[in-house]
């Protein structure tokens, strides 16, 4: 291929390459031709070159050697180099290259050139890779062009502007009078380029926007033109006149108007117009519409107005085309809050939504549907929401689930309703629920005196139809455990009574301990009810005691320790052992001071206050009467009790995964061991913010390890989805982080989520931890850091 080959002939050979080898074969020759053309003095094929190298660089191959050429080519008083330096400029030059420092002065020229189209390619330029110090340097020219007669510079000039206020935020006052006076053209190309000159100076600058306020009826009468304009062949777009100006004058409304009454007042007509009168058969008119929708919702407007807003989003969820449907549900889900009884009328058709086809509208109906359930509707919104549960994909079926307890427990109208929903959520996505509902679902049944028959036939009847849901089989257990008694009566009211035997129910908790889908934190439930059926039954103790002693030499550790403890029961303290293995008491939830459902704020306090007044004295006193502690244990005294917090309910305390405050003193209580319970780690608040709250607390676990935990949140009226902690530390301190507890903060702390991060710090260095912290509410992502450099509890030497 010769060196003056046309761009058609380079293109059609680079097209023609059978592999990249050979195409890389051609740009090599074509550039090195290219170069050796730069270097000549009297080139007249300059441009020609350029344009090639720009094809070349689109290519995405090397083209910096051109920076120079453009530079020349931008001197040249010939129009065409120009314009094919400029482009060149713009593709090859940005704010960073030195090079484009060297354009200033012939930009300057340029926009003083008797031509037009100059100017034009100069004021392009210049908003498309212009600098700070260009753009100070350069700002009183485009000024002066805004001023200018032409409308076609005055176009250019206007978003050049907007590129100018961006770069540098202090120069907006030098073009508030020229983007004033703009407004009174009649050029819809000079209009537009204004309105978004006008938005920009708004949004930077609170006084700018005051004194732009006082151009709303300006803005209306060119709106209403628009709306009321007959054909137009020049500006007309699906039978809408001009729809960019429109969706434009739209915006600076919305911003204008937000939090004043005055303009919100001037405009409330316009926008009422616009809503009517609008074709909503074209998508054009539909983006006209939603523009209307959100400046409605966004300025002080009418009652009236924003329920014909909100009725235009409930058309857009008629729609055929789903990405109007998305938008319209997340405009609904923006207002539910302050409009709740106009989004309620559209409650039908939201609820269809749950069965769309595509995911992200299936997702969008999820929030907005669980978002209208209110204590009116309860019945008929859950029925709609458990039907969806039971085919909804499986990404989904953690939110919906979470969603429906929240719902469930803020506005159950009685509670055996409470009960039945949350265990139907458990038959059919037991796996994916947060790991707080069984004690939380615990805690319901304990309050519920009255149901506790109930509950425990239906939980019966629930374990033997499925035990592969692991939160449904916990709570059925437990509640064997301590109503099974209720459970061989039969007599049960509220339910078909079923006759059950001694053995069916032992042999439903045999095969729960012995199947392999049973998770050890299940196993430990089951092997707990069984226990507690040793007082509440006659015939199967012996049983009972066997199954107990073969886990006593279990693998997994905790369900060993649970094993030896009962078998110490059966074996040395039998007499104890009804007392020991009672009902549980009323669970009283997140009540700190409660030990077994039993208030013991005022002595506990006063007890810690005698242990720090009398010290290691206190402490040999504590094994000489091993059955008053272990009544002290189980609530029966108040010498030595130490409180236990409640995380999500009580009860679980005795037989969860993890290690048990409870479990381990009965443990010590029962081997002589040392009997005194550490003292709870202090916690402290490192982060409150919009609502959502991060607590920390510590516990050192040697000398260089230490486990901290992470608590959250959320104290809104709005529940957060997808929340996420991520933790660094120094590059010497080894850092695990385990699962969270959940991903999601129901509204008004109905729930936490809780973080546990294990710290090793072997080179003891200064011990810092940085945390950002992700969450989504009301369909807004929302990303914040926190830096921690001091942990509570904890002495500077040792960490």
């Amino acid at each position: 291929m010769s060196p003056s080959v046309p761009l058609q002939e380079m293109i059609r050979a680079i097209r023609s390459a059978r592999t990249q080898c050979e195409e890389r074969g051609v740009i090599q020759r074509e550039c090195a031709a290219i170069r050796a053309q730069f270097r000549q003095s009297d080139n007249g094929g300059r441009s020609h070159n350029l344009a090639k190298l720009l094809y070349v660089h689109m290519l995405g191959y090397p083209a910096h050697f051109g920076q120079m050429e453009c530079v020349r080519m931008i001197a040249s008083p010939r129009y065409s180099e120009k314009r094919v330096g400029y482009l060149g400029a713009m593709m090859l030059l940005d704010e960073k290259q030195d090079a484009s420092l060297l354009i200033t002065n012939s930009i300057k020229n340029d926009l003083s050139h008797s031509n037009q189209y100059v100017q034009s390619l100069a004021l392009c330029t210049l908003a498309c890779m212009g600098s700070a110090e260009m753009c100070r340097d350069l700002a009183p020219e485009i000024d002066r062009l805004l001023r200018a007669s032409n409308s076609y510079i005055k176009k250019k000039a206007a978003l050049c502007a907007v590129h100018i206020v961006r770069k540098v935020h202090d120069l907006g006052e030098l073009f508030t009078p020229a983007a004033r006076s703009l407004l009174a053209e009649k050029n819809h190309g000079v209009l537009h380029g204004a309105v978004v000159l006008i938005t920009e100076l708004c949004e930077r600058n609170q006084e700018t926007l005051e004194r732009f306020r006082k151009t709303v009826p300006d803005l209306v009468q060119i709106m209403k033109g628009l709306v009321i304009s007959g054909y137009s062949p020049e500006h007309d777009v699906a039978g809408i006149s001009d729809p960019f100006l429109q969706v434009r004058i739209l915006r600076l409304l919305r911003i204008l108007g937000r939090n004043n009454e005055g303009a919100s007042d001037a405009m409330n007509d316009l926008l009422a117009q616009v809503a009517t009168n609008t074709d909503s058969t074209k998508t054009v008119g539909n983006a006209v519409l939603y523009e209307t929708v959100l400046t409605v919702l966004h300025i002080k407007s009418e009652s009236g107005l924003r329920v014909l807003a909100v009725n235009i989003l409930g058309r857009f969820l008629l729609n055929n085309d789903r990405n109007i449907r998305y938008i319209a549900m997340i405009s609904l889900q923006k207002i539910v809050g302050t409009d709740h009884n106009a989004v309620q009328r559209h409650r039908g058709t939201i609820v269809d939504c749950l069965k769309d086809q595509d995911a992200s509208v299936k997702r969008r109906a999820l929030d907005l549907s669980l978002a209208l359930v209110s204590a009116s509707n309860v019945r008929s919104m859950m029925k709609e929401l458990l039907l969806f549960l039971s085919s909804c994909p499986p990404e989904l079926r953690a939110q919906a689930a979470s969603g429906i307890f929240n719902a469930a427990e803020r506005y159950a109208p009685s509670q055996r309703w409470h009960i039945d929903t949350i265990l139907h959520v458990l038959t059919t996505a037991g796996g994916d629920v947060r790991d707080e509902t069984v004690p939380n679902l615990i805690q319901l049944i304990t309050n519920a005196s009255e149901l506790h028959c109930y509950t425990v036939h239906k939980l019966y009847r629930a374990l033997l139809t499925d035990i592969s849901q692991q939160s449904l089989v916990q709570v059925a257990c437990w509640c064997i455990g301590e109503y099974g008694d209720l459970l061989l009566r039969g007599e049960c009211q509220e339910t078909e009574p079923v006759q059950v035997t001694e053995d069916d129910v032992l042999d439903a908790l045999e095969t729960v301990l012995q199947s392999h889908m049973s998770s050890p934190a299940t196993r430990g439930f089951a092997l707990t009810a069984t226990m507690k059926l040793s007082t509440r039954i006659t015939d199967n103790v012996d049983r009972i005691r066997s199954i107990v002693s073969i886990y006593g030499s279990c693998i997994d550790v905790e369900l060993q320790q649970r094993a030896v403890e009962y078998n110490a029961l059966f074996r040395k303290y039998d007499h104890m052992r009804a007392a020991v293995l009672e009902r549980m008491p009323v669970i009283e939830k997140n009540s700190p001071g409660h030990t077994n459902g039993e208030s013991t704020g005022e002595p506990i306090k006063d007890i810690q206050t005698l242990k720090v007044k009398q010290g290691e004295p206190l402490l040999p006193q504590q094994p000489a009467n091993q059955v008053c502690d272990l009544l002290d244990l189980l609530g029966g005294s108040e010498v030595t009790l130490q409180p236990i917090p409640a995380v999500g309910g009580t009860a679980p305390g005795l037989f969860t995964n993890t290690s048990s405050t409870t479990g381990g003193d009965l443990l010590d209580l029962l081997g002589g061991l040392e009997p005194a319970p550490p003292a709870p780690a202090p916690t402290v608040q490192v982060y409150e913010k919009a609502g959502v709250a991060l607590t920390l607390s510590c516990e050192k676990q040697s000398d260089s390890g230490l486990t901290v935990t992470l608590t959250a949140s959320n104290s809104t009226d709005s529940d957060i989805s997808s929340f996420t902690l991520q933790a660094a530390v120094p590059k010497s301190v080894q850092l695990h982080m385990k699962a969270p507890s959940g991903d999601s903060l129901p509204a008004r702390g109905a729930a936490k989520v809780t973080q546990m991060v294990v710290l090793n710090n072997p080179n003891k260095v200064n011990l810092k931890m940085r945390i950002r912290i992700s969450y989504s509410s009301q369909g807004s992502a929302f990303q914040d850091t926190v830096q921690i450099d001091s942990f509570p509890g904890l002495s500077a030497a040792g960490h």
